[in-house]
């Protein structure tokens, strides 16, 4: 006689359960629609000036410098492509990116989590008489509602990590900049260092060497000789300084562009210092907010923060969700010919209530909202330092620009000094000794306007670091979900907290 077919028991009671469920979701919708409400994201209030109050006018009618390519105030066309070259090849702008990239993939699947769930698995039961074994294969879905903002703050983690990986990109990119042109200065004035360093070695020799002729027509005392001996020794010393500063920055350089040597025609001599000149700052405090990877970063743990603290008040009431599930079980005793099947299904309400770690939650919920105004001051701490670092950038451009001025007026008195003086050694008046003084001592002012114009140029680097300059990324450059496979990240925007200009 055959087998019966296996059944199952979809029939009035499964349809009965299907039918109570299907009345309790009106019920379960109008919880959702009151539960989906998310706090408002607190208000930033940064205080920021309207003016810079160190910013000095020029005397003369002075290109602005931009904010995305500031470096090109030095009219250096090498320093121009060094940049290009830093922003292709560097690793940590590359390392920075691929962060970008992966903070946008999970961005896009923030909500993932509450989105129905299906579970699928078997299993062998057999009976303690070994009457009946059982085959069963079972599939679970559970979609959880996201109730009392979990959906919102869920997207606002996200959010938050994704704005905090563009604002490290775009710090990585200001850095970048900073670093090259730093480098690229420091390398070129210590190559100017060293051929005035060695002209005035050269000098301190042959001054040395008139000297000792002297001294030999009983002119001059030992001590004299003496003297300028150290004189010539101390130059020497003198001249390893700079070759150290050019073989370090020449390095750096290489790092910064991503390859492990120098090019040669760095290290050839003969090389221009980079000059500033005259230019003018047309960004205003306000623009700070939204350039400054600092302050960038400070807004994006605002934002993450406020996710936090309204997933761990979600977490204090129950969680609910829809449940269904069918198991099917078929008999397989190999002592009874027949083999039998039968198939449950339900469908229903699903509720996770805390009750013993209740306290905890609350507890954690209160730790959450004291970490957001914690976040919240370090945002507004933020504004203030960038604001701060940007006045005391302002006011050391500006007295080193008195500087490098003062010293360029001493180098043309002496320009003027060292030339009268030859002029009266053509004429007999003079000595060769006091050519060389005056050459000297021309070399040695000549060093300090190096100095000078180096220490105004940095100055000149560290504002619009501070300031947030950085070159924008490319116009075919794709942005937001649809750029995560490509190869450049753009550059950082301001999240939308609210509060910001």
């Amino acid at each position: 006689m055959p087998a019966p077919a296996p059944r199952f028991s979809l029939i009035l009671r499964p349809y009965r359960r299907m039918a109570t469920s299907l009345r309790l979701l009106p019920a379960l919708l109008a919880v959702a629609l009151v539960g989906c409400s998310a706090a408002a994201l607190p208000d930033l209030k940064p205080p920021v000036p309207s003016a810079w109050r160190n910013a000095q006018a020029s005397p003369v009618a002075a290109p602005a410098a931009d904010l995305h390519d500031w470096w090109h105030a030095f009219h250096d066309p090498q320093l121009n492509a060094l940049v290009d070259r830093a922003l292709q090849g560097n690793l940590d702008l590359a390392q920075a990116a691929e962060r970008v990239r992966a903070a946008r993939l999970l961005n896009r699947h923030s909500h993932d989590d509450y989105l129905p769930k299906l579970n699928a698995d078997t299993n062998d039961v057999i009976n303690p008489d070994t009457t009946a074994s059982y085959f069963i294969v079972g599939f679970d879905a559970l979609w959880e509602l996201p109730l009392f903002g979990a959906w919102q703050n869920s997207g606002r983690i996200a959010k938050g990590n994704l704005d905090a990986a563009d604002a490290d990109l775009h710090g990585a990119r200001v850095s970048l900049v900073a670093e090259v042109a730093r480098r690229w200065i420091e390398l070129r004035s210590a190559q100017r260092q060293a051929q005035l360093l060695d002209d005035a070695c050269q000098a301190r020799r042959e001054k040395l060497r008139l000297l000792k002729v002297r001294e030999q027509l009983k002119l001059v005392s030992p001590d004299d000789v003496a003297a300028a001996t150290a004189d010539v020794a101390r130059a020497e010393a003198a001249l390893t300084g700079p070759q150290q500063a050019i073989n370090a920055n020449a390095q750096q350089l290489a790092v910064l562009l991503g390859q492990n040597e120098p090019d040669p025609q760095w290290l050839q001599p003969g090389g221009v210092q980079p000059e500033l000149g005259h230019w003018q700052l047309t960004s205003v405090p306000a623009d700070l907010l939204r350039t400054q990877p600092q302050i960038a970063r400070a807004e994006a743990d605002v934002l993450r923060a406020a996710g936090e603290a309204g997933i761990s008040h979600a977490d204090i009431y129950p969680h609910l969700g829809i449940g269904t599930s069918l198991q099917w079980s078929v008999n397989i005793a190999r002592n009874h010919r027949a083999r039998t099947g039968e198939g449950i299904f339900s469908l229903g309400p699903v509720i996770n209530v805390p009750l013993f770690d209740w306290g905890q939650r609350v507890a954690r919920a209160h730790a959450k909202d004291h970490e957001l105004r914690a976040a919240v001051l370090a945002y507004r701490q933020a504004v203030l330092q960038g604001v701060a670092e940007v006045e005391t950038d302002l006011g050391d451009l500006h007295q080193l620009h008195l500087r490098e001025a003062a010293t360029k007026r001493a180098v043309q008195a002496l320009d003027s000094r060292t030339a009268a003086v030859r002029k009266r050694k053509q004429l007999g008046l003079g000595s060769t000794l006091q050519v060389q003084d005056s050459l000297i001592e021309q070399r040695q002012a000549q060093a300090e306007l190096v100095s000078a114009r180096t220490a105004r140029d940095l100055a000149y680097v560290a504002l619009y670091k501070a300031l947030g300059g950085a070159p924008l990324p490319k116009a075919d450059q794709p942005t937001g979900a649809a750029a995560d496979h490509d190869a450049a990240a753009p550059q950082p925007a301001m999240p939308s907290v609210q509060g910001t200009p």
